[in-house]
């Protein structure tokens, strides 16, 4: 099925996409915008990525046209011929990803997966009329967009390319689309095969679906469709795990919650057991605004991994879980444990070194915030034993701590102990900026004055006293280089008989 369509495509996917089509053309190659593209043209988004089809092999192609146009070529799907360049024009970086038609473009549409996907215009056409081309659209994917509806082509789709699976809900929340009754009784049927992907397809996935608002509401889709105890076979072990009396919820269901807690904290979701009182009370500024939305890693900001630690936070609970004679539920060195196997999964969904510390730091380090302080505000000491510890996610866990008390009560809040809790990390989180305004604070001393002056020899024993001296200035208790030495030894007890 063939019509013309009216369409507005920005001036510069217009300028690149002739570029590319110069390129095809010297080389007598048809080509035609595809999939994502093409759903994302007719919808009038912002056109993020290039998908194009060609009548040729891929991977050839999309060499020559990485060399041609001065980006990287990177060989995505071999046995499929698929390729992807890579490129930046004018400070924008642009993803051009290259597929090879087999047996003409509209047996190509009927092989992908969703009906929305299944359109196409000829890169030639486009050029000519780019305010009115001719769509082509055999599986009735046009009327399917207009609906809001994510609809499977065949009953094959999902057994064909297992990842389909995760990305009929990230579609779905992404455009906030509805999944078609069929297409989510296929999914469920499907779901174990969720396991066979490869774990950087399914992280890229997760990590489109965590960045948008209302996070655990999309992870509970996940849940209903039967998909996320199959790409993290550990939480589904949180099920019925039951905890204090402190806790409304189970382990499992804390979990989901302490997600949406994480959205109604970043503004970017609704908490159904607060009123304007709790967000009132709860810390915010453009800033963290700012610091939340910054990338991490590729497909990968601060809010996503934030999201990821609270839905993961408590996975070692049902492994660390004790009953006391008393009757106590405890749950002893179950951040400690957890933080080994989120290291376990991140790694096995092929996450980047660094996100993979990021979010190992978090869930060790859950619990810290609301041991800084028993009663009353922390010390300085405290705060910088804290952010020692926690490093660059000191302001993240504070943050999810809150996340995690929300979640913790449920509709049993204390509004006089949530308002304590958000001041105490409200206090923390302000001395943090203004520790961060000022000028690194001197250095009083250093290993050659352990040496020199108290006779010392180095060793382990030189970092313990030189951190001691850094901890005491961060308290204010010492400034000057003769305060720090005095403090070495009356406070340390170097004793007299070891200097020289």
């Amino acid at each position: 099925m063939t019509r013309e369509v009216k369409i507005s495509i920005a001036p510069d996917v217009l300028s690149l996409l002739t570029r590319i089509h110069q390129h095809l053309a010297d080389r007598g190659i048809t080509a035609y915008l595809a999939g994502g593209m093409v759903r994302d043209i007719l919808l009038g988004r912002d056109v993020e990525d290039i998908d194009i089809a060609v009548a040729g092999n891929a991977l050839a192609v999309t060499s020559e046209i990485a060399a041609g146009l001065g980006g990287r070529y990177f060989p995505l799907d071999e046995e499929n011929e698929v390729g992807r360049v890579v490129l930046s024009v004018a400070d924008r970086k642009w993803e051009l990803d290259f597929s090879t038609i087999e047996d003409g473009i509209e047996q190509d549409m009927a092989r992908r997966d969703f009906t929305i996907d299944a359109m196409a215009i000829e890169l030639a056409e486009l050029l000519r009329r780019p305010e009115s081309p001719m769509l082509i659209d055999p599986l009735h994917g046009e009327q399917d967009l207009n609906d809001s509806i994510i609809r499977a082509i065949s009953a094959s789709a999902f057994p064909a390319d297992p990842v389909r699976l995760l990305r009929a809900v990230r579609l779905a929340a992404e455009l906030s689309f509805t999944i078609h009754g069929e297409t989510e009784a296929l999914i469920r049927k499907y779901d174990h095969l969720i396991g066979s992907v490869a774990g950087e397809r399914v992280r890229e996935e997760l990590l489109r679906l965590l960045v948008l608002p209302h996070g655990g509401q999309h992870l509970e889709h996940l849940e209903e469709l039967g998909l996320l105890g199959e790409i993290f076979p550990e939480l589904a072990q949180t099920k019925g795990v039951t905890q204090p009396k402190e806790h409304y919820w189970d382990v499992f269901e804390h979990s989901l919650r302490t997600v949406k807690a994480v959205d109604f904290l970043l503004r970017e979701g609704d908490w159904d057991y607060a009123g304007p009182e709790v967000m009132e009370a709860a810390p915010w500024s453009e800033e963290l605004a700012q610091h939340f939305s910054r990338e991490v890693g590729h497909g990968s900001t601060r809010k996503s991994l934030l999201r990821l630690v609270a839905l993961l936070h408590d996975i070692a609970k049902p492994k660390t879980r004790t009953v006391e004679e008393s009757g106590r539920t405890r749950f002893l060195g179950h951040a400690r444990e957890g933080a080994l196997a989120v290291t376990d999964i991140m790694e096995r969904l092929r996450f980047s070194k660094r996100e993979t510390k990021l979010v190992e730091l978090m869930v060790r380090h859950h619990l810290r915030p609301t041991q800084m302080s028993q009663e009353g505000l922390p010390t300085p000491r405290a705060i910088y034993r804290y952010f020692r510890d926690t490093g660059e996610v000191g302001i993240d866990t504070l943050f999810f701590s809150l996340a995690d008390h929300l979640a913790a009560r449920g509709k049993n809040l204390d509004l006089a102990h949530w308002r304590e809790h958000a001041e105490v990390m409200s206090y923390v989180l302000a001395k943090h900026a203004e520790e961060e305004k000022l000028a690194p604070p001197p250095k009083l001393v250093d290993g050659h004055d352990l040496i020199d002056i108290f006779g010392l020899s180095p060793g382990p024993r030189f970092a313990e006293i030189l951190e001691a001296v850094r901890e005491a200035q961060a308290a204010g208790e010492i400034s000057t280089r003769e305060e720090a030495l005095n403090y070495i030894e009356n406070t340390l007890n170097i004793r007299l008989s070891e200097k020289k």
